[in-house]
């Protein structure tokens, strides 16, 4: 490789720079194609001092893309709390947050969206989806534990909306079943706003010893620069600027944005790099996802605050004529790149090769600070490193907010307009079978859950639980987002996603620890979209203060929008808490005839935004429920503590669908030991029948203790100041609410676990 002193540091030093044959002219218009504001083609030519060759100007495009460079939404991510005692890696510091969990290991997580490759090829958007999340975590040094996932789909009714349900579904259990990692929990949601672009978000959850850990950085002068894996095609090319535009009809001519992934092969990357980082070979390391090598070298020299010069020539291609411009924007998976400790080239060529995988010495670490890219011995591309990354010059944007125009009408709904005249146990059952409600073993029983043997949980009930092997502890996990709520109220909706995902570790036995999250919005530019997202990173910011679990990074995914309509408010928050005791895990339906049913916190007359108010009267409006965070951190604490104390054997928080719900799921979610209840709810201080049996209403959770503990599960809750009623017995094969509702188990479990599969698998 020639020297970096063959060429001079300034930003005026790139004459030298030659554009490839054949390379069209670039102008302002060639600039706006590839999504650059006419404002930003001026600063690039500023940065430079001359106008960018054609690969420059892709270079560019996907760097400051949302999707790379986080340009509308930055600003505003650094206002959310990101430190702790436990923090190891922040928010935006590395591929994924880190937290230390004690005995000397950290617990390393993120959740990304995949939204628009799934959109156009459902099966491989998911499955690449998968395997870069794992990356991120891997890339750590941390061995991936488990894997959880959001999805958000139209309506069933729909064809086409099947499709991508079934697509997105086998690509995320063929993906993860091939990699070996379990998946064990998420969420599905339907709605008519996803139709045309389903929300496809995967969480990755991995464990390493904290003095294993790795940095995505490059350091030493001279080092040699490695990528590693599979090789390189042209699958993915501006996939980074794809997910940064709004879906369209021309869209479906874009599939080459769309990766292809090969799951027996990143186990194999895996294992090496793994290998790797446990014999110190390498300085840093870092996935190859959005924008490929691009992105990975701008990055890591931007990190390391040195230069990095590559010959494109030596990257190992699949096919055959690849230009610099195809080689550099591949986003082609399994893929890694590797600063390596110099002197060691040979050992870590070595491991590779018994992976039977690619290991390539391609450039250098040089102390220029530039990204330099030559191609058959010329220099075709010379960009300042900080001009492409994420916190150093790319541009920061705070956009125009608007208040939408729909929300006064929507808070216009009075509960009163609504009839009570309805058959309690007819509604019920619509309910259960509602796509929202209903079981989703037809999406989980496709994913294997219990691959290496550590899943104490999987899915199903309110958290997923993984041991940690050799250890006492262990860890909990969920996703969260009830997207109507903040389509109607984005701060609030936020606030009680966060709140709701501490819930269901708590209500698991286990310590909320820290929040990675997936915002999904629609197109930023416009005033009421930003506002929304604004709004919505406030709440997330209030709630993680109140409940002490920071921020540790995560994804924005903007344009999520067709040209029929764009998707609510969609901020996925992802949790991971720890149990220091796996005796403590709890799930969520009975355990013994006998034992006392209680109910803490109370109901309100909250129907807006409810699964009640959309599914029976077909409406999406009103103000959503009022989350006290002063009662919902009491709630957790006391319920904890009990937990802890082995005073509880089951605890099932109350969300969607309401009490009615949440007592029918904990009868039956044993399928093969379903227990009944008979319990007495009074309706109290004007307070209704429908807001009481399905109104969602917050920091509610539906707990069964044994006779013998009952006492002191009394006193401890006495003593805390906690709302609670014991309000009846487990027992049965009915389910009793008051003089209400009186269905048996067998009912309620048909409604409940057949309505799901006989919707997805609809011929039409």
């Amino acid at each position: 490789m020639p020297s970096s002193d063959t060429l001079t540091n300034n930003n005026n030093s790139t004459n030298a720079v030659k554009p490839i044959e054949g390379d069209p002219e670039v102008t302002e218009a060639l600039a706006k194609e590839l999504a650059l504001l006419p404002d930003e083609f001026a600063q690039i030519k500023e940065f430079l001092g001359r106008t960018p060759t054609f690969t420059e100007l892709g270079v560019y495009s996907v760097m400051w893309s949302e999707h790379c460079s986080y340009k509308n939404s930055i600003a505003l991510l650094k206002t959310l709390p990101r430190d702790g005692e436990t923090v190891l890696a922040k928010a935006g510091e590395e591929n994924a947050g880190a937290i230390d969990i004690g005995d000397g290991l950290a617990v390393v997580f993120k959740i990304e969206s995949h939204n628009h490759p799934s959109a156009l090829e459902p099966y491989q958007g998911a499955a690449t989806g998968v395997g870069g999340i794992h990356r991120d975590i891997f890339t750590m040094g941390a061995r991936p534990l488990a894997a959880l996932n959001s999805l958000r789909f139209g309506s069933l009714e729909n064809p086409r909306v099947r499709f991508l349900l079934d697509g997105v579904v086998r690509g995320i259990g063929d993906y993860g079943n091939c990699f070996g990692v379990p998946t064990v929990g998420g969420e599905v949601f339907f709605d008519e706003c996803y139709t045309g672009n389903p929300l496809v978000n995967a969480m990755s959850v991995g464990v390493v010893k904290v003095d294993g850990m790795i940095s995505a950085t490059m350091e030493g002068i001279g080092n040699p620069i490695m990528i590693v894996g599979s090789k390189t095609g042209r699958d993915g090319i501006h996939g980074a600027t794809f997910a940064s535009v709004e879906l369209s009809k021309e869209s479906e001519s874009q599939r080459s944005s769309v990766q292809v992934g090969d799951p027996f092969t990143e186990k194999l990357l895996l294992e090496a790099s793994l290998e790797i980082i446990k014999e110190k070979l390498a300085v840093g390391m870092q996935d190859m996802g959005a924008a490929g090598i691009t992105c990975s070298c701008a990055e890591m020299s931007a990190k390391g605050e040195v230069g990095v010069e590559i010959d494109i020539d030596k990257v190992p291609t699949r096919e055959p004529g690849m230009s610099p411009y195809e080689i550099l924007l591949s986003e082609s998976q399994e893929r890694m790149l590797l600063c390596v400790k110099a002197g060691n080239e040979k050992r870590v060529r070595e491991i590779f090769d018994k992976w039977e995988l690619d290991s390539t010495i391609i450039g250098e670490v040089t102390d220029t600070g530039r990204f330099v890219v030559r191609s058959k011995g010329q220099v075709v591309s010379d960009i300042p490193s900080v001009t492409l990354a994420l916190g150093g010059e790319t541009p920061v944007y705070i956009r125009e907010t608007k208040r939408p125009a729909y929300l006064d009408e929507a808070h216009a709904f009075d509960i009163n307009d609504l009839s009570q005249d309805l058959d309690w146990n007819a509604t019920l059952l619509t309910m259960l079978a509602s796509p929202n409600l209903a079981d989703k073993g037809w999406v989980f029983h496709q994913y294997d859950s219990s691959v290496r043997s550590n899943t104490v949980v999987g899915p199903g009930s309110d958290a997923a639980v993984i041991r940690l092997k050799k250890s006492r502890k262990a860890l909990a996990m969920s996703t969260d987002c009830n997207a109507r709520y903040c389509y109607l109220d984005p701060f609030e909706g936020t606030r009680i996603a966060v709140a709701e995902s501490a819930r269901n570790l708590v209500c698991s036995g286990a310590k909320p620890l820290a929040v990675t999250n997936c915002l999904n919005f629609g197109n930023p530019y416009k005033p009421e979209v930003y506002y929304t997202f604004k709004a919505a990173i406030e709440g997330m910011s209030d709630a993680c203060l109140a409940l002490e679990t920071p921020v540790t990074g995560g994804n924005v995914s903007f344009y999520n929008e067709d040209p029929a309509r764009k998707v609510f408010p969609t901020p996925v928050i992802g949790m991971v808490g720890l149990l220091d005791d796996v005796a403590c895990v709890t799930t969520s339906w009975f355990k013994n005839e006998g034992d006392y049913i209680y109910l803490l916190g109370s109901a309100k007359n909250e129907l807006g935004g409810t699964e009640f108010l959309h599914v029976i009267h077909e409406r999406t409006e009103g103000v959503p429920p009022r989350l006290n965070m002063d009662e919902e951190v009491r709630l957790q604490k006391v319920l904890l503590s009990a937990i802890e104390k082995r005073l509880v054997c089951s605890a099932h928080d109350i969300s969607d669908g309401g009490f009615a719900v949440a007592l029918a799921e904990c009868c039956i979610g044993d399928r093969e030991k379903p227990l009944g209840a008979d319990v007495t709810v009074e309706i109290l201080d004007g307070l209704r029948a429908d807001a009481l049996l399905f109104g969602e209403s917050q920091s509610r959770v539906i707990v069964s203790v044994s006779p013998e503990n009952h006492g002191d599960f009394n006193r401890l809750l006495t003593d805390a100041k906690q709302d609670f009623h014991r309000i009846g017995i487990v027992g049965g094969t009915q389910m009793k609410i008051s003089d209400m509702i009186d269905l048996p188990l067998s009912e309620l479990s048909k409604n409940f676990y057949d309505s799901l599969p006989e919707l997805a698998e609809r011929v039409v």
